[in-house]
């Protein structure tokens, strides 16, 4: 797989983003997951970037924290992050990257885009739910009751968002520097 430099650069500086709206965090007090804007940025970089560029992103944003760089939520880090409790919903991240920007690649339907953002999230949850049920010994209905319903409704929200602000950035950046999507 070859990249061009511009491909390069806009994966570091996406894997950048996401780190910072992970960091954009706030602490509920029913639960030890955060609330971030990381799902938001995981959107954004799937519906900006494409299906590769957007998984090589996401993957370099883990491969930071997994090596040691505070990238995740709360300045994070480590391999005992990525395989924690919520280190699942981490490991899906460029899956939902991926699948957001592989549909963004073959349809210019806001529908379908809308439809991959869900899946993308409920790739992200389900993932994640596994791997927490798993580390902690939770049954999978508590891991959902604890990690997944409280944050629904928000990441919604989020995706909505990133939708919004997606379309926009993606349509300017690709017109204004004459690239092919």
């Amino acid at each position: 797989m070859k990249l061009t430099t511009r491909e390069i650069i806009l994966c570091g500086l996406f894997a950048a983003l996401v780190s910072i709206f992970a960091q954009i965090s706030i602490p509920l007090p029913f639960t030890t997951v955060p609330l971030t804007l990381q799902i938001f940025g995981i959107a954004i970089t799937g519906l900006i970037l494409g299906s590769k560029c957007a998984f090589i992103s996401t993957l370099i944003y883990l491969i930071l924290g997994g090596i040691g760089v505070p990238v995740f939520a709360q300045f994070s880090a480590g391999i005992g992050v990525l395989f924690g409790p919520t280190g699942g919903y981490l490991l899906a991240y460029p899956l939902m990257a991926f699948i957001i920007g592989y549909i963004k690649e073959k349809s210019n339907s806001g529908i379908l885009t809308a439809i991959s953002m869900i899946i993308g999230l409920a790739v992200v949850y389900a993932l994640g739910t596994v791997m927490f049920s798993l580390v902690t010994g939770n049954t999978i209905i508590n891991s959902l009751l604890y990690c997944v319903v409280p944050f629904v409704a928000v990441d919604l929200l989020k995706l909505v968002l990133a939708y919004i602000i997606g379309e926009t950035v993606s349509k300017r950046l690709y017109s204004t520097l004459n690239l092919a999507k």
